[in-house]
């Protein structure tokens, strides 16, 4: 192979490689890519849309805890009265049903028009105090219900009340009660989101209303809580970094008649966990795709310039039979004309020979003694000329006959001698070469109908190839090599059987051995023609060729004709 057929399989290499990766692959990527992004769109959105119902349901719950509590402020407060409560014996007995209902109430008081602290019951000493300037009092003063945010007041001790007005013939009454804030912590941190999650409540101010496990204490305020407070009314969650540069995920819901604002906060990697196992999953399945696809490409490029390569060699060497093919038929061509050149010095040879003939017995008749004997020796001599004129007469007629270009003539052929005379073409060459050539003659006639020409070459190339194979496996001077040729008949066929103890033929070979221009023998012993012109002479005649062979054994080649 030149430089140039390297640079050219170089060139073709990257261009069908290029080609047969770009096509599978740029659809695979753009595809892998659409896929990947709208299905981490549809995950993050589902497990919003989780996170969103989970905060939705603690809400209500959280609504919930503080409706029962009013609901039993309520209760009390419509059932009892003003003058009933008033009584700090009654409102004792009263707190201890309430506790034993609900033990989220710490204390609970009754307060006048004034702010009077008229009745109390609890741990503190709160009874005569004045909270006419308290600002849940003026809130529920005005509003009928007030559930107030975490402040310290007057027992110094961060604590929320509930606060129910309800009226009076001297204008009007409060029953407040206080909420356990541990109780109402827990209640609130019961929310859990993956590992990481949690829930708190802040004010409109972004004071903590409730603790953080992660850190923020009751009544400290959330100096990050602006971008939740201030949100648009569409949009309930934001993804921000804390102090440690971690990310989180918050989703908040204003409750309490919007005077509180849960928030969930949860870290992205925990809330997204299945995004990113999918991310990843999918970016394995892409790369496992993508290195399959590469891997095909490479291998398959690699047979097609292979297949190339050799179909590229087998083009030079098919080109190199044609020539060889072409130079074989001028010589055929070329053959005649020598066997008639040779045939006419051959005729003057033997009207020479035949005119000393004539001679000879005169000359002899006049010799006596020594010259007689000499004359025996001449007319011995004359004799082998003779003999010799007519096999070399016999050989140029056969060339002739055989490169004679006409159209077939069948005629009927005995096998059984015509076999011999076939024989006789090459007995010199099997001579030569130490094979032993042999011939069995069939005990009746058996007899075909086909040209003898087409049949002679048929016969001179299966007996050619079997003396090539002899010789490949033996040499010239083992004197080992046998090729036999037998004529028998089977039913209406006659068989012409020729075998010889060569060097076989490989099973893989067997298919191919009539192909045109398939050659087993090195370059320049041969054209690959041989067997497909055979193989074409004896289906025109209605016959067909079979073979069997074993390696370094014996090869036998069958030629099945239908009988005359």
């Amino acid at each position: 192979m030149t430089g140039n057929d390297t640079q050219r399989y170089k060139k073709l290499r990257f261009k069908i490689l290029l080609s047969m990766l770009l096509v599978p692959l740029l659809p695979y990527i753009f595809g892998s890519a659409v896929g990947f992004v709208l299905g981490s769109r549809h995950i993050q959105s589902s497990t919003l849309a989780s996170m969103n119902r989970i905060v939705g349901d603690h809400s209500r719950m959280v609504e919930s805890f503080l409706a029962e509590r009013r609901a039993d402020l309520d209760f009390v407060a419509d059932h009892f009265g003003f003058e009933v409560l008033s009584d700090s014996a009654t409102l004792s007995a009263v707190f201890e049903n309430l506790q034993k209902h609900s033990p989220a109430f710490v204390d609970m008081g009754v307060f006048d028009r004034t702010g009077l602290h008229v009745a109390y019951e609890g741990p503190y000493e709160l009874a005569g105090k004045n909270y006419a300037d308290a600002p849940w009092f003026l809130e529920a003063k005005k509003k009928g219900v007030y559930i107030s945010d975490i402040f310290l007041g007057v027992r110094n001790v961060p604590h929320f009340v509930i606060a129910v007005t309800r009226p009076h013939e001297n204008g009007f009454w409060i029953l407040r009660a206080t909420i356990d804030t541990q109780m109402f912590t827990k209640v609130v941190e019961q929310m859990r989101l993956g590992k990481t999650g949690e829930a708190y409540i802040i004010n409109k101010s972004g004071v903590f209303q409730t603790q953080r496990r992660s850190g923020g204490e009751l009544l400290e305020s959330d100096t990050d809580a602006e971008d939740l407070l201030f949100a648009p009314a569409d949009k309930n969650w934001v993804i921000r970094k804390d102090k440690q540069d971690d990310q989180y995920i918050y989703l908040f819901t204003w409750i309490n008649n919007d005077q509180w604002l849960l928030v969930a906060r949860q870290a992205v990697d925990d809330a997204f966990a299945t995004l990113y196992k999918a991310r990843n999953l999918v970016l394995l399945i892409a790369l496992l795709g993508g290195g399959l696809i590469a891997a095909t490409t490479f291998y398959t490029t690699n047979r097609i310039i292979n297949r190339i390569k050799e179909s590229d060699q087998e083009q030079k060497r098919l080109n190199q039979q044609l020539v060889m093919a072409g130079r074989l038929a001028e010589i055929g061509e070329m053959s005649s004309g020598f066997a008639h050149e040779i045939n006419n010095p051959l005729q003057i040879i033997r009207a020479e020979t035949a005119l000393m003939d004539s001679v000879v017995p005169g000359i002899k008749k006049a010799c006596e003694g020594k010259a007689q004997e000499d004359m025996a020796d001449l007319c011995d001599s004359l004799a082998q000329v003779q003999v010799q004129v007519d096999r070399c007469a016999q050989i140029t007629s056969s060339i002739l006959k055989f490169a004679r270009q006409r159209d077939a003539v069948p005629e009927v052929i005995d096998l059984g001698g015509f076999v011999p005379e076939v024989l006789n073409m090459v007995s010199k060459k099997a001579e030569v070469e130490g094979i032993t050539l042999e011939s069995s003659e069939p005990g009746l006639p058996v007899c075909v109908e086909a040209d003898a020409s087409q049949l002679q070459q048929v016969l001179l190339n299966l007996v050619n190839n079997a003396m090539h194979a002899v010789i490949t496996r033996h040499g010239t001077s083992s004197r080992q090599g046998r090729v036999k040729v037998a004529v028998s008949r089977s039913g209406g066929e006659a068989l012409i059987r020729v075998t010889d103890n060569g060097s076989g033929i490989s099973q893989e070979n067997l298919d191919k051995i009539f192909v045109p221009f398939y050659s087993t023998k090195p370059v320049g012993q041969g054209t690959g023609l041989g067997l497909s012109i055979c193989y074409g002479i004896v289906e025109s005649l209605g016959g067909h060729i079979e073979v069997e062979s074993q390696i370094n054994k014996q090869t036998t080649f069958t030629v099945h004709l239908p009988a005359a």
